[in-house]
């Protein structure tokens, strides 16, 4: 029986939606970069995570010629609590769909490429196969480009884990969302110590062949944590060797989504900038509108990847 402190309480009565703050606010999007992207993306039936998930740095990124791709499909076979992205019955695995995304990232010329999945649950190899797919793919058809992987848990599946860091990306990305605490309402089907021991495996694996990668993790805030659950966090993933961590405001997609407890300032993120550094990651990410790929390419600089 779950004890009684750990329950997690939602409040569903009505409320008056509070005033987004002036540090929230993003540019529409726009440009020639972000049109010609999108019309690419529709014309190859691409998905993006910046268009699923509500990114609101979609303009700036998309200009910057920086994008997420989101491969194996529309649905998520997962019901996270703060997750945007629709859920529901994948269809099969679309096999030319790792071709496609790498001839998109050739046509623009794009410098960092962010490559993420919904979850297959129903199917964790051959997720894990996609993902190895797009790595050759853009080798072969963009080959100055970097590959950034965001990957789902795999459930744990040693060899899924395997394949992917075995092609060799410039970083592998696996976000732990949030505090073990509310795993339960915002990570569905997740798991906290799973997701730790996908990041230290991933660094394990490389080292079995003389090989290093570059690990990152992201966090959002604002869903009913408290600050000392965060830097324990914190702590758990610098005693893994994360390399990269990103800190984010949750913004609630709908009424449906978890609740948004509150509005963290910029003073917090940058308070939680300051405490991760001084735990040994070699970049942090921390502001109100940071996602997992925004500043991709930058990020990857300031570990050393040219």
């Amino acid at each position: 029986m779950t004890p009684v402190a750990e329950l997690v309480q939602i409040d569903l009565s009505p409320r008056k939606p509070a005033k987004k703050p002036e540090w929230l606010k993003a540019r529409a999007p726009m440009g020639e970069t972000f049109h010609n992207l999108k019309k690419l993306a529709r014309e190859l039936n691409l998905h993006t995570v910046c268009e699923s998930a509500q990114c609101p740095n979609i303009g700036e990124c998309w200009n910057h010629k920086t994008a997420t791709f989101m491969m194996l499909g529309n649905l998520c076979t997962r019901r996270c609590g703060f997750c945007a992205v629709p859920k529901g019955r994948p269809e099969p695995i679309d096999h030319d769909e790792p071709r496609r995304v790498a001839y998109a990232v050739a046509q623009l010329g794009i410098a960092h490429a962010v490559i993420t999945s919904v979850n297959r649950d129903d199917d964790n190899i051959g997720a894990a196969r996609a993902f190895v797919s797009v790595i050759e793919e853009i080798r072969k058809q963009a080959p100055e480009c970097q590959v950034e992987v965001l990957t789902p848990d795999f459930q744990g599946v040693d060899e899924a884990l395997r394949l992917v860091v075995n092609a060799r990306p410039e970083i592998l990305n696996h976000n732990i969302e949030t505090v073990p605490r509310l795993y339960r309402v915002a990570k569905s089907g997740g798991r906290y110590e799973r997701s730790l021991g996908f990041l230290a495996n991933a660094k394990a694996i490389a080292a079995e062949k003389g090989n290093t990668i570059v690990t990152k993790t992201g966090i959002i805030v604002g869903m009913g944590e408290e600050m000392h659950e965060l830097l324990a966090v914190f702590r758990d993933l610098a005693d893994r060797k994360v390399d990269i961590l990103t800190v984010g405001q949750y913004l609630r997609p709908s009424r449906d989504h978890l609740p948004m407890s509150r509005y963290y300032t910029p003073e917090e993120f940058a308070f939680l900038k300051h405490e991760a550094l001084g735990m040994g990651f070699r970049h942090v990410e921390s502001g109100p509108l940071v996602r997992s790929s925004y500043h991709a390419h930058e990020q990857a600089q300031s570990t050393g990847l040219k």
